[in-house]
């Protein structure tokens, strides 16, 4: 029996998974090649990690926390590569131990979920698993390339759509000046276009900020990117919200955004695209400054 949470490298979960019971599925990330994820660029190498002992974990935070837990997220990066037939066996674990349970959560990439047949994401729902995390960044396929993300905007929708076919609720992040100065119009254009064609559950807002040990800050000492100024960035939320033909909940719910624009689209719309609009009045010094992160 072990004598806690057991947890090797970096584990990252969304804000939306707080208060959520984290028990770590998988190390790492299989592909880690994106260049301006700092999560995973010093380790620990991929690995799955075997049912036993994620299963050992459950019982001893069932032993400690009793049916008061209500959600439950499975890091690390990229946990849908779990072969079907143990995600399974694992969601249904999860349920029996935990007879209040709300949501089960976890991290997928597009480039992984692709690989998975309808038929094996449908089980995995009727296991019990909620919602997957996508990080779709960019519907721009030179955006993407250039920070060498593994997938394409085709890539993206295909993933999503199998998603939501399966009856799992999709989660999609797209991060704002992710294509920089040169490519800020083909960026939000295809972003948008993505995501109308996707139509997830929950767009999640992020805005590009440099983070050490990654690979785009010498794409940035060198001048290759340029990185949009405060009201260039709100300037592409504006076109972001103004263009989404989907039925989605909107949140920029991180520390990284300029403003907080959250609602739910169609309804919202006009609410939020004053936020921006005000927004954009302000003086330009008013917002934080470009620095280079370390979380």
């Amino acid at each position: 029996m072990t004598n806690g949470l057991r947890y090797t490298g970096p584990i990252y979960r969304p804000p939306s998974e707080a208060n959520s019971l984290l028990v770590q599925a998988t190390i790492g990330c299989p592909w880690n090649k994106c260049t301006f994820c700092m999560v995973y660029k010093k380790g620990p190498k991929f690995k799955i990690r075997p049912v036993k002992e994620i299963k050992e974990d459950l019982l001893w935070a069932k032993n400690y926390y009793g049916n008061s837990v209500k959600t439950v997220f499975f890091p690390s990066g990229n946990t849908i590569i779990m072969k079907t037939a143990d995600f399974v066996e694992i969601l249904n674990h999860t349920k029996e131990l935990f007879p209040n349970l709300e949501r089960i959560t976890i991290y997928g990439s597009a480039q992984y979920i692709v690989k998975k047949r309808l038929d094996d994401l449908k089980k995995i729902a009727k296991a019990g698993l909620s919602r997957i995390h996508v990080g779709l960044e960019s519907g721009d396929d030179i955006t993407l390339k250039n920070i060498n993300k593994g997938s394409t905007k085709d890539i993206q929708i295909k993933a999503g759509r199998l998603v939501k076919q399966a009856g799992i609720e999709l989660s999609e992040y797209i991060v704002l000046g992710l294509g920089g100065n040169q490519r800020t119009k083909e960026h939000i254009n295809e972003t948008v276009k993505a995501l109308n064609m996707i139509d997830p559950d929950f767009i999640r807002i992020r805005t590009f900020l440099p983070k050490i040990n990654t690979p785009i800050l010498e794409e940035i000492r060198t001048g290759t990117l340029q990185i949009l100024k405060p009201h260039e960035i709100i300037k592409e939320t504006y076109e972001l919200i103004k263009n989404l033909k989907v039925t989605s909940k909107v949140y920029s719910d991180h520390y990284t955004n300029y403003i907080h624009v959250n609602g739910k689209l169609p309804d919202d719309r006009d609410s939020m695209l004053q936020t921006i609009k005000n927004a954009l009045m302000r003086d330009e010094k008013s917002f934080r400054e470009v620095y280079i992160g370390t979380e």
